[in-house]
Order: C-alpha cells, then sequence, then structure tokens
C-alpha cells in the first residue's frame, strides 16, 4: 500500500467493506472496552518483532494525514496469544493473527461482535510470514478503513441516541437539513447563510460551519473554488482573539480530496489546516460539500479543532463523525433525480 496516499483511497474501501463483513456477535450483550483509536494485535512475540510486525506497524501505525502533528492512524497494542484473555477479548479494535505450517485456509476475515459489541475484528491466517506480507499487502487498506468506519459508526451511534436538540431543530428549519451533534454544541453565530456551532472547553475547541453554495457547474466542487468561498466567510463570521484576526485556510499545504457518494448523492470531503491570519493559532478541519440537487445547492458541513498542546486526531473524528450524520429532509426527491441521471449515463 502507497501510505501517502491512503486518505484519497479510503472511501471507495469504505463503500466495499458494507458488503463484506460478517456479524457473528448475535445475543452479545457485553460492551466494547478500550480506547478511540486503539488496536489490539493478538501475535506471537517472534512474529511481532520480524517481518511481519514490521508491516503492521508500519502500515496500521502510520501517521494519519492532515494534522499538523504527527500521530499514528492506530494505536497499537500487541498481545501474545496465550495473554489474549477476556480481559482483552472485548477490546473495541482487534486483529488476531494465526501464523503456522498447520493453516488450512489462509485469508482474512473480517467479523463484527465476536465477543463485545460494537465490536471490529480481522482474523490473518497465513502459513509463513511471506504468505502474510502477501495477503496483508492485499487487504491494507481495506483493514485500515473497515476499523476506521467501526470507529466513525460508535460515535455515529452515540450522536445519533444523545444529541444537542436545539441546534438540530434550527439546522432543520434554516437548511432542511440534519445534522447530529453531541450536548454541548452551541450556535455562536448565525448569519442568513451561514450557522457556526461550537463547543468549548478551557483546553479545546471543536466547531462546525455550515453554508450552502448555490448550483451552477461542477466547477463548485474543486478545491480552489470550495477553499476560496470557505475563507471569503471564514473572514466575515469568524474572528480570532487579537484584533484584526480571522480564521482562514492554510494554503501551503495541499488539502487531501476525496470524491465520493454520501447518502447518494454526489460529495467531496477534504482535509488540511486553518490558520488565524494576523495571529499564531492553529489546527486541523475536515470539510464535506454534498451535492442537494432538488434544491440546486451544495451544502457544506466545514468543522474544525483547536486543542494546542494536544493530539488532535480523535478531537477530529468525533468532528468528522458529526458531519456524516448529515442527510436532507426531503432526500426523496434527490433520490429520483439521481436515479434519472444514472439511467441516462
Amino acid at each position: 500500500m502507497n501510505t501517502k496516499i491512503f486518505g484519497i483511497l479510503l472511501f471507495p474501501v469504505l463503500c466495499l467493506i458494507a458488503v463484506s463483513c460478517k456479524n457473528t456477535g448475535q445475543g452479545i450483550t457485553k460492551s466494547i472496552t478500550g480506547k478511540q483509536g486503539e488496536l489490539v494485535i493478538v501475535i506471537s512475540k517472534n512474529a511481532w518483532e520480524s517481518t511481519p510486525g514490521e508491516l503492521l506497524r508500519k502500515t496500521l501505525a502510520q501517521p494519519q494525514l492532515s494534522l499538523p502533528q504527527e500521530e499514528p492512524i492506530f494505536n497499537l497494542v500487541d498481545i501474545p496469544h496465550d495473554a489474549f484473555t477476556n480481559i482483552f477479548k472485548s477490546t473495541r479494535n482487534i486483529i488476531t493473527t494465526h501464523i503456522s505450517p498447520t493453516v488450512e485456509k489462509p485469508g482474512v476475515v473480517f467479523q463484527n461482535d465476536v465477543w463485545a459489541y460494537p465490536q471490529a475484528t480481522v482474523e490473518i491466517n497465513a502459513r509463513n510470514a511471506v504468505e502474510f506480507d502477501s495477503l496483508f499487502n492485499k487487504n491494507s487498506d481495506k483493514i485500515i478503513g473497515y476499523f476506521l468506519k467501526a470507529e466513525q459508526n460508535r460515535l455515529k451511534s452515540g450522536y445519533l441516541k444523545t444529541h444537542e436538540k436545539k441546534l438540530l431543530q434550527t439546522l432543520e428549519t434554516k437548511f432542511q437539513a440534519r445534522v447530529y451533534c453531541p450536548p454541548g454544541f452551541n450556535t455562536a453565530t448565525e448569519k442568513e447563510n451561514f450557522l457556526w456551532a461550537r463547543y468549548d472547553t478551557p483546553e479545546i475547541t471543536q466547531g462546525v460551519f455550515f453554508y450552502t453554495i448555490p448550483y451552477t457547474s461542477d466547477s463548485i466542487f474543486t478545491p480552489n473554488y470550495l477553499l476560496n468561498f470557505r475563507d471569503s466567510l471564514l473572514k466575515a463570521y469568524v474572528p480570532g482573539p487579537a484584533k484584526g484576526s480571522y480564521m482562514s485556510t492554510e494554503r501551503k499545504i495541499e488539502p487531501v480530496v476525496n470524491t465520493f457518494e454520501h447518502n447518494g448523492n454526489y460529495a467531496v470531503e477534504m482535509r488540511g489546516l486553518w490558520r488565524l491570519e494576523n495571529d499564531f493559532m492553529g489546527g486541523p478541519y475536515i470539510l464535506l460539500a454534498e451535492l442537494d440537487a432538488s434544491r440546486q445547492r451544495v451544502f457544506i458541513c466545514d468543522g474544525f479543532v483547536y486543542a494546542p498542546q494536544k493530539n488532535k486526531r480523535n478531537y477530529l473524528r468525533q468532528v468528522e463523525a458529526m458531519i456524516y450524520t448529515l442527510s436532507f429532509l426531503d432526500q426523496e426527491k434527490n433520490n429520483k433525480i439521481n436515479s434519472q441521471i444514472k439511467m441516462g449515463n
């Protein structure tokens, strides 16, 4: 796998994952344990200290794209087979490895909810290290995407159950759209075509901007157009603490861009860094621009994190999960339009 382009490959991979996993946890009531972003790998000491372990660490702990400081995609915890007891079997994300000449059926198996709920597990069976490397390299993008999707789904499930109802009602009325944010997110600024919701603690700030662009051509979905429009709104509505300061996009670093379908609608995701003009604050952002064909508009959820001296990966993933709860109130109209377009092609 080319680690440099992982972010570009993720969404096609996630589409495949939805139909390729087995759920074996019927009747499981035990809840998962472990921290967000943690991944347990069950592997022998010899394998962990040789080529298979090197490959696992290089791939699964590679740097997460579009963060201001280097953080791994996953925090890995290696466990020998004889130590893999019940206390570890409830962990949220697990890879089990079996590397032995006695393996009868080499392959990679994805299973949900094996020992706990909602759990994601991958089993890798190989007869030797060379076969393991081949199997893992062939499936590495899918494995990463599977665990990332599981992490996102857990967050989304929590937000759907417990969310800031006042903000949801405002979004429904103002934009005819639903986005579920956890309790504590309050409206900071509201204009005719712009809403900024934020959550603050003494140590961090998480925020989401909501706005629309009239859909006139496909050029709206180009990074340059989206970022220019973004910066015009941020300059007008998102001031910094210092006089004359305001939020903007860091243009020295190219954004990571994905094009895909979300809820059946054409969509673009961008990840990058933001900064304050005339000040020294900054952090990561993630932007989802989705076509609302029935209203001839592009609806944008634009999330950011400010967490100085702290790791930002998990805070950004929380914001990411929020914006991916996006849905339009009358999506059925879009479904008809999208179906007609596909039939025409």
